[in-house]
């Protein structure tokens, strides 16, 4: 068995380099919601000294409230805000020697997207556009996830270390007290159990499906070093092989 570790970064958090030693893939903001050129690359750098895939990490056009707030948004400006960010990533990564692996979208962008097949169609486009070779990440079964294969397009299945979901398969809102999980081995059981059973328990005590091929932690939450390392440390006790997902 083998799955993905990916993580947010680029977002001047503090812990990137630690981070960046036990992930797979780096997720880097692309300057919308945090981050400059200077990061970017630097970022892209830091990963390929690493061994690690970069991707970039769109995001709307909202720095004020780190791109976590949804807004109402044509589907002409969503693709024109992805095409802008992933060509610039994809510049970058160019100028840095290494392939931009993936693509995931961050924060009220993609929770939007995966419910509006509208959205997912300009966000897949654009990626297709840049690179047609990218993968999208996107959870299973969404209507992002559902836009990237209808084109074409790679995709890979996401799922959430370190946050609760609703019955519906929804992530719980950010708003709410119980949107994220505290403890490192709770969250490495219950990646485990998507894993092996395909399932989570969300948080009406309902079990729900899942598909995982890449998993994420946000590298900006409260004690994010330490959720990385005990699920890299659970999954190797497993031996369960941490890859990247790889471009065809």
């Amino acid at each position: 068995m083998k799955v993905d570790l990916n993580s947010d970064l680029g977002e001047a958090a503090g812990h990137d380099d630690e981070i960046l030693s036990l992930v797979s893939s780096a997720n880097i903001a692309c300057g919308f919601h945090a981050g400059n050129p200077a990061s970017i690359i630097n970022s892209i750098r830091a990963a390929k000294e690493k061994g690690v895939a970069v991707g970039a990490h769109p995001s709307l056009d909202d720095r004020k409230n780190f791109g976590r707030i949804e807004m109402q948004v044509s589907a002409a400006e969503v693709y024109a805000v992805v095409v802008y960010q992933v060509g610039a990533f994809n510049a970058l990564c160019a100028a840095a020697g290494v392939h931009m692996n993936h693509v995931k979208p961050h924060g009220a962008l993609y929770n939007m997207a995966v419910r509006n097949r509208e959205l997912s169609n300009v966000i897949a486009r654009g990626v297709f556009a840049i690179d047609r070779r990218a993968i999208l990440f996107a959870p299973a079964g969404t209507e992002l996830f559902g836009a990237a294969q209808e084109l074409g397009l790679a995709a890979a299945a996401e799922v959430f270390a370190d946050r609760n979901y609703n019955s519906d398969g929804s992530l719980v809102s950010r708003t709410k007290p119980e949107a994220l999980l505290h403890d490192p081995a709770e969250a490495a059981e219950r990646v485990l159990r998507m894993l092996r059973e395909g399932k989570i328990r969300a948080v009406d005590g309902s079990d729900i499906s899942v598909r995982a091929e890449t998993i994420c932690l946000h590298g900006d939450t409260p004690g994010a070093v330490e959720f990385v390392r005990t699920l890299r440390a659970r999954l190797e006790k497993e031996e369960i092989e941490i890859l990247a997902p790889q471009r065809e």
